[in-house]
């Protein structure tokens, strides 16, 4: 209102005026009076241009000023390759921008820039199973973390809470809780908690606090960003299906025409695969490398490739020792329309192996010890076609190896199909159908159907490639 107020006044005032004001008023007195109207409405248009400029924040308005894309940190690199525009379940951060050379700046001077963008993912499902999950076992890899099928039924599933905003000029912070019910009873826990450089010099990043690893490549993704219902059978069996935990992280970006990413990670060793913080508190480390770029104008492609370091102490599934996990990861995009989230196609896969030197067996009973010096393998591959913005249809096909025979029951080789069929009413909404044939063990199948629905509330931009 104000703008065409301002707008109004300039046109009055600028108007060509009649040349013998004093003749019409015919005196001297009434024409000094108008001129002193006339000014005083020059003054009051001054009042409203300064009143306009002071609600304009330096360097753009609020609703430009916040541009980031969760799931990605303000300083990854892999948001340079979001293809998938806000699709349901991204959140997103008042964060700063990765400009070509490995820096970040903040995006915006105006105030909206520290204050927290919130987001709320609903997450849930109905889930039908042909046999009781209870009693799901999986030879050779016994269920640790939340590695195990979903529990039958109606369920609220995992929800998730993230707040995410620049700290200062150096700093950028966000916390993400999960809403979880196990058993009836319901649940709030940390998910993640950190902090991110955003200064640091020729390209590279600090984070510390409690965060997801960059291991693999689904690992550093929140959930509700997966084409599928659940976590590749590699993932639950290795991983406990994600693995996080407390510690600090260094990446660095080559300064290349294309993605090159080194970093380094130590963790405090309490989560599965480790166990115990062992090594005073530094009970895991890791290592990761990570390429990617465009092929031509409607191919991309990323891979990846990661070793977990960590000690147990009576691990979830009982292990004691050393364990040495390799990952190797690729991801393939084809998008005709310049974007995913358009209409394309998404290959990628996943390789595990596993090398563990110790014992596993019950803490309490002494004579179940079991030596475990052998290696487990497990791999998935995964199919996406986008029809366009609303539809997609995808296919997964996961597999699990060891050879331990005997050990854990481990003389059969798991593995599982998947099929599902997603539909977005907006970048906001989701609901999804999937089909699995799952066989955990010999003469064992549990055929499971899920539906599931997802929102996303509040702020939120683009998925990592």
């Amino acid at each position: 209102m104000m703008r065409f107020l301002a707008a109004a006044l300039l046109v009055a005032l600028s108007w060509p005026t009649r040349p013998a004001i004093a003749g019409d008023v015919g005196d001297d007195g009434q024409a000094a009076s108008l001129q002193a109207r006339v000014a005083a409405l020059e003054a009051e248009l001054g009042r409203i241009r300064a009143e306009l400029a002071a609600l304009q924040p330096a360097g753009g308005t609020a609703a430009t000023s916040a541009v980031a894309a969760e799931d990605t940190s303000p300083d990854d690199p892999f948001a340079a390759f979001a293809a998938d525009a806000a699709p349901a379940g991204s959140s997103t951060s008042p964060s700063p921008v990765v400009t070509s050379g490995g820096q970040s700046r903040i995006a915006s001077t105006g105030s909206s820039s520290f204050n927290p963008a919130i987001t709320l993912i609903l997450n849930g499902s109905v889930t039908h199973h042909s046999r009781d999950p209870e009693s799901y076992s999986r030879a050779g890899f016994p269920r640790v973390g939340e590695g195990e099928p979903a529990a039958s039924g109606f369920s609220l599933g995992e929800s998730e809470l993230s707040l995410a905003a620049n700290v200062d000029d150096k700093f950028y912070g966000q916390l993400s809780l999960a809403v979880e019910s196990e058993d009836g009873e319901d649940g709030i826990g940390v998910e993640e908690a950190f902090i991110d450089s955003t200064a640091l010099p020729d390209g590279f990043r600090l984070r510390a606090g409690r965060f997801f690893s960059a291991i693999g490549y689904l690992n550093s993704h929140h959930a509700h960003t997966d084409a599928f219902f659940d976590r590749p059978l590699p993932y639950q069996a290795f991983l406990g299906n994600q693995y996080g935990d407390d510690g600090v992280q260094l990446r660095w970006v080559a300064p290349t025409s294309f993605l090159l990413e080194l970093g380094a990670e130590l963790f405090r060793g309490q989560n599965f695969p480790a166990g115990g913080a062992a090594h005073g508190g530094i009970g895991a480390r890791s290592l990761f490398v990570h390429a990617g770029g465009d092929a031509g104008v409607d191919h991309s492609w990323l891979l990846g490739a990661s070793l977990l370091d960590s000690t147990a102490a009576s691990a979830e599934d009982g292990f004691s020792g050393d364990s040495r996990l390799w990952i190797v990861d690729g991801t393939w995009k084809w998008a005709p329309h310049g974007a995913f989230k358009d209409g394309g196609v998404t290959l990628r896969g996943e390789y595990f192996r596993e090398q563990r030197d110790g014992r596993i067996g019950d803490p309490d009973r002494p004579a179940s010890w079991t030596r475990w010096d052998g290696r487990r393998e497990g791999a998935y591959v995964e199919a996406v076609y986008r029809f366009n913005k609303r539809w997609d249809a995808g296919y997964r096909y996961d597999r699990l190896w060891t050879s331990v025979p005997g050990l854990l029951l481990g003389d059969f080789d798991p593995d599982r199909h998947s099929l599902q069929l997603s539909w977005r009413n907006s970048e906001f909404s989701l609901f999804r159908l999937q089909l699995s044939r799952d066989h955990p063990d010999a003469g064992i199948r549990d055929s499971t159907a899920t539906l599931q629905y997802q929102t996303a509330l509040g702020a939120h931009g683009a998925h990592k490639f």
